[in-house]
């Protein structure tokens, strides 16, 4: 679905990232996980279209109308309503104004906001605005959906339940998924494999983690999993070797496996 080959980005003179490779196979789900100013986010954007590569390739077996992208931030139009700004997407790809009222009328109530349809989003809570964007983005059918930090901003509580109804899709629809996280809980959870990126500048991929916990996944179950512990025990220390010793280059071998 997705091959990053050697590719280097730069602001100015100096890299953010280089050197990097990285494949994504269809119906995988993939984490990116390392210290803040890495340059996670920005290679998520060459993914998308949005940042040019200063060296290297970046190659996507779809057309970038088939990659949906779910931002920290909702994107919504304030003066649109919950259905109007689902529907908005849907007839820019040109479906008629009753299939994309029907559609979004759809799958807001697939993300429980069945009544809720005629809210603007200063009358929705922030847990039913990022239920809203996500509707938006999976109303598209996108075949590869980035996700940049989506439920960063929400409280504990609602962040589980909605990362949980968004594994869900992800499985019922088998989407590829490339994610940026601080959370390495939630990395492990989540994915098939986690790539660590060592701290910037010239942040290389220091680290590469196989997650082989058994599919469909309940995220409060699969943390009881001694395997679960074993990989974000390493993901923890690696990460802090690389906070601590910015400057090292090498990349470790640290697969992870059942036994």
């Amino acid at each position: 679905m997705l091959e990053l080959s050697d590719v280097q980005i730069s602001y100015g003179a100096e890299p953010v990232v280089e050197g990097v490779d990285l494949s994504v196979s269809a119906g995988e789900f993939v984490s990116l996980i390392g210290a803040s100013g890495c340059g996670k986010s920005t290679l998520l954007r060459a993914v998308m279209g949005l940042q040019t590569p200063s060296a290297g390739r970046v190659e996507l077996a779809v057309d970038r109308g088939e990659v949906g992208f779910l931002f920290q931030d909702d994107a919504l139009l304030p003066w649109r309503t919950a259905r109007q700004n689902v529907a908005l997407g849907l007839r820019n790809h040109g479906a008629s104004k009753a299939s994309a009222t029907e559609q979004a009328n759809e799958w807001l109530a697939s993300v429980g906001l069945k009544g809720l349809e005629d809210r603007y989003p200063r009358e929705l809570s922030g847990g039913q605005r990022k239920r809203v964007a996500i509707a938006q983005v999976l109303a598209l059918r996108p075949r590869f959906l980035l996700m940049d930090e989506p439920f960063a901003s929400l409280d504990a509580i609602v962040r589980h339940y909605l990362t949980d109804d968004l594994l869900r899709w992800v499985e019922r629809d088998q989407l590829t998924v490339l994610l940026v996280t601080h959370d390495l809980e939630e990395a492990v959870a989540l994915s098939d494999r986690v790539i660590l990126l060592g701290s910037g500048p010239r942040a290389q991929i220091k680290g590469r983690y196989e997650v082989n916990l058994p599919r469909p996944r309940d995220l409060l179950k699969v943390k009881e999993n001694r395997e679960f512990a074993s990989i974000a025990t390493r993901l923890w220390n690696d990460l802090s070797t690389q906070v601590r010793t910015p400057g090292v280059r090498t990349e470790p071998e640290l697969k992870v496996v059942n036994q």
